[in-house]
């Protein structure tokens, strides 16, 4: 899961290693969602940071390089 933000060039680039990598993933616009919001808040200590990515694991990564975010996605790919 990917909560992003429409405009949000990191958010690109996040969503370019998932498909990179042909790993699956579903977005969340967090402009566009207000409860989706509220949990990036809870997990960012009040900031809508973006991309924060949650893993099936229930890990997640905020604000991850391409090269951290396909090394955690390895387990993933297709």
């Amino acid at each position: 899961m990917i909560y992003s933000k429409s405009w949000c060039p990191d958010c690109r680039k996040a969503r370019g290693v998932f498909l990179e990598h042909n790993v699956p993933f579903q977005e969340i616009d967090i402009a566009n969602d207000a409860k989706a919001c509220k949990f990036v808040k809870q997990i960012n200590h009040g900031n809508e940071s973006v991309p924060t990515i949650i893993f099936p694991d229930g890990s997640y990564l905020v604000e991850p390089g391409n090269t951290k975010l396909a090394e955690k996605l390895k387990p993933y790919f297709n």
